[in-house]
């Protein structure tokens, strides 16, 4: 009788762990749709040569005649789906490939703003060669315009803060697509605060971003 005991303890013991991990693999959603980021699922690998950031600052006033715009290479990143729809990423930007667009005809002046934003009085590329954003918390949208709100930590210079991104993504033939909204950030809250002089205008606190990933399923 007693060894029937200790089996049966053992036995249930067994089930409940095998129920608990079965458990981890399923995303923590509620009746909004909100999804806790977790690490299980398939993981698609960026796609660096096909991502991108699109950057936007502003001088004076926030329109496309007092603006400067580039580009920012990613250095690695993933996501993680589950049954078709996104439940976990991270990206790294690589801030050294930080490039102006607008001023490609004037290679002097493009150079010099290149060369200015990478400086310490920016985003000190050479201290911190990179920036990132992982997923804390997905949300799927049943209406509007992008079906997914994605929750995160944006880090830039060292510094993380929460930043939010509504985004349209996708998985069709082996390759995920993320297009996010073109977002404001404060660039003063992650310690970016060079201020030209007044008299040559004054440089925006908010710099539009647009995250735009391809991902392919990591072999």
């Amino acid at each position: 009788m007693k060894k029937i005991t200790i089996a049966s303890i053992v036995s249930f013991l067994v089930f409940g762990l095998l129920v608990i991990s079965c458990g981890k693999e399923k995303p923590i959603a509620g009746d909004s749709g909100e999804i806790t980021a977790i690490k299980n699922g398939t993981v698609f690998q960026v796609d660096t040569l096909n991502s991108k950031i699109e950057w936007k600052g502003y001088k004076i006033f926030k329109s496309d005649n007092f603006s400067h715009f580039g580009t920012i290479k990613f250095e690695s990143g993933d996501v993680t789906m589950q049954n078709g729809e996104i439940v976990g990423g991270k990206f790294v930007a690589d801030m050294g490939t930080l490039e102006n667009v607008d001023l490609k005809n004037d290679l002097e002046q493009k150079n010099k703003l290149e060369s200015h934003l990478k400086s310490a009085d920016f985003f000190a590329v050479e201290k911190f060669p990179t920036a990132s954003y992982e997923i804390t918390k997905v949300t799927h949208n049943e209406s509007g315009d992008y079906n997914t709100t994605l929750d995160g930590n944006l880090t830039i210079k060292g510094i993380s803060k929460p930043a939010k991104f509504n985004a349209n993504i996708s998985l069709k033939d082996g390759e995920v697509s993320i297009a996010t909204e073109p977002t404001d950030i404060k660039r003063e809250d992650f310690g970016v605060k060079f201020q030209i002089p007044v008299a040559n205008g004054v440089i925006k606190d908010e710099v539009n971003l647009q995250i735009l990933i391809k991902a392919l399923e990591k072999k």
